[in-house]
């Protein structure tokens, strides 16, 4: 099954909750703040020592974040800003996460791996360029959503090693800085090809 079926699937599974939400008149805007509350308060909890904990408030997040654009679409509130605003948030929840987790590293005993935080680093380096990417070719009038790694995966691979622990978290951070910088890759040659000739 590809992405787009697996994304398919899950909307369906939360139509009832967006459902729910639209009865009651929640506004897109106040589901995408608390999606990046819990982020954040999720950043605090793992620099603070729970993994698992951070790992559950990412995934809430996560489903702040799907749940957003479905209920503004649902209500007829789908806009550019709201879009904009969107993107903009989950780029400061991903920070904010990333560097919960660096803190996290650095306050483990002095004997840790000098390459750990360097790990985690270039998957916080990764993730961004991941996405100002496709938002810098979008802004060229050039759809760029190719790529093995968006963001949805990232979340989903973040939380899991989260709540796996900390020698999983760290394999999956090193999987995430290796598969963000291909995603980068990929989009670089992406519209490389598609503004190919419109110079």
């Amino acid at each position: 099954m590809d992405k787009r079926a697996l994304q398919h699937n899950a909307r369906q599974v939360l139509d009832p909750v967006v459902g729910v939400l639209a009865s009651f008149g929640v506004s897109p805007l106040l589901v995408t703040c608390f999606g990046l509350a819990f982020s954040v308060w999720g950043a605090v909890v793992v620099a603070r020592g729970s993994l698992l904990g951070g790992g559950i408030f990412l995934l809430i997040a996560g489903l702040c974040d799907v749940l957003d654009g479905d209920l503004a679409r649902r209500q007829g509130k789908a806009s550019v800003f709201g879009a904009f605003i969107d993107s903009t948030l989950d780029r400061i929840g991903e920070f904010v996460l990333f560097g919960g987790v660096l803190i996290y590293v650095v306050s483990q005993p002095v004997d840790y791996p000098v390459y750990e935080p360097v790990i985690v680093l270039l998957a916080l380096m990764g993730s961004m360029l991941t996405s100002y990417a496709r938002a810098r070719a979008e802004g060229l009038g050039i759809e760029c959503k190719v790529g093995v790694m968006e963001r949805p995966e990232r979340v989903a691979l973040l939380a899991i090693g989260l709540m796996a622990g900390y020698r999983f978290l760290m394999a999956v951070m090193a999987l995430l800085a290796v598969t963000t910088l291909v995603t980068v890759l990929q989009r670089i040659l992406h519209v490389r090809r598609m503004s190919a000739g419109k110079n």
